[in-house]
């Protein structure tokens, strides 16, 4: 997994690329809060994700829950089918974001 994080036009982009599974999670877990910190939006750009676990959507939700209690918005952009179908199964395509 590698991960890139950017600010543009008032918000923290994070681009993931690669699998988030049990052994990179910490890693997108670290960025993404990194990125909530920052103090404004954060829009995760997924469309590099190939495969994602159960820890990666513990990631996910964690950085969605701390955004939400600071009060910024939390986006998933370019969404693959793959992650898609896991955010579905776990009913979190409607709770996050999806654009």
């Amino acid at each position: 997994m590698s991960f890139r994080i950017s600010e543009d036009g008032g918000a923290a982009t994070v681009v993931l690329t690669g699998d988030i599974d049990l052994e990179t999670s910490p890693l997108a877990r670290q960025t993404l809060l990194e990125a909530v910190g920052r103090g404004m939006p954060v829009v995760v750009d997924m469309g590099g994700v190939s495969y994602m676990d159960s820890s990666g959507i513990a990631s996910l939700v964690e950085a969605f829950q701390k955004a939400k209690a600071a009060g910024h918005e939390f986006s998933l952009v370019r969404v693959g089918g793959t992650v898609q179908k896991v955010l579905a199964l776990a009913r979190l395509d409607k709770v996050f974001r999806i654009l």
